[in-house]
């Protein structure tokens, strides 16, 4: 039996690439979802704490719907994706805690073409923001940094990221550079699509257990060794959420 029809699991590499002092750079394995916001994933009863998805842990209020949530805003921005199919590539909660870094949303008008992309970051301070991302034919966009993620990069700058449509693979590529256009950071995540069934769910639990606990974990001790290796960290300047509610 299928979790559901459009769900789908991802076994994935994340890297990240520091290119300035003191440089770094890490991989780790991790696994994550795509899944249709109109039709999210309905699990057998004992796998249901290990994957739920909640609007509480996205932009907008945690009373209505992610689906209902991104459509205001994105109306509040222009855009009307007329019930248009939305995918969301994120972490599942599990065992009641999730962390996403960033979540993607590939938006698509009702006839299939993508309209847009929103990548929706948050940082370790319980804070987030929304990208509205015009991808060109190759996947290519973007935009001007305008959130605090990490203490030890600059708050101003840009973004260049690659976003194709995850299928068979996923393949997402982002560099940050500061304002003289010199790359301080590269991230990507590739990897290849797993059924989403019971069975290789329960297998990738087992195989990558607590994968929102073990990012938030490891983002914290990569900042640790950061400091120790003298980086200094910029005050951090609190953000409020676009959407105004919590």
């Amino acid at each position: 039996m299928r979790i559901s029809s459009t769900a789908a699991l991802y076994d994935v590499t994340v890297g990240h690439t520091r290119h300035t002092e003191p440089s770094s750079g890490f991989r780790h394995r991790l696994y994550t979802w795509l899944v249709d916001l109109d039709e999210l994933p309905v699990l057998p009863r004992p796998l249901r704490p290990f994957a739920r998805f909640e609007a509480r842990d996205h932009l907008g209020s945690p009373r209505r719907s992610i689906r209902a949530n991104l459509d205001s805003w994105l109306s509040g921005r222009g855009v009307d994706l007329g019930g248009g199919r939305v995918l969301m590539l994120a972490h599942a909660r599990v065992l009641g805690y999730v962390f996403n870094p960033v979540t993607f949303y590939w938006c698509h008008r009702p006839d299939g073409v993508l309209e847009c992309v929103v990548a929706e970051v948050h940082n370790t301070y319980g804070e987030r923001h929304c990208y509205l991302l015009r991808p060109d034919e190759l996947g290519r966009a973007t935009t001007t940094k305008r959130f605090h993620v990490s203490p030890f990069l600059p708050l101003r700058g840009s973004y260049e990221m690659r976003l194709d449509c995850p299928g068979e693979r996923v393949d997402v590529w982002i560099r940050l550079r500061d304002e003289a256009g010199e790359p301080l950071l590269t991230a990507e995540m590739r990897g290849h699509r797993v059924p989403a069934k019971p069975r290789r769910l329960l297998r990738m639990l087992l195989r990558r257990p607590l994968v929102p606990q073990r990012v938030a974990a490891l983002i914290r001790a990569h900042g640790v060794s950061l400091w120790l290796r003298g980086a200094s960290p910029s005050p951090h300047t609190p953000h409020v959420h676009q959407e105004g509610v919590r």
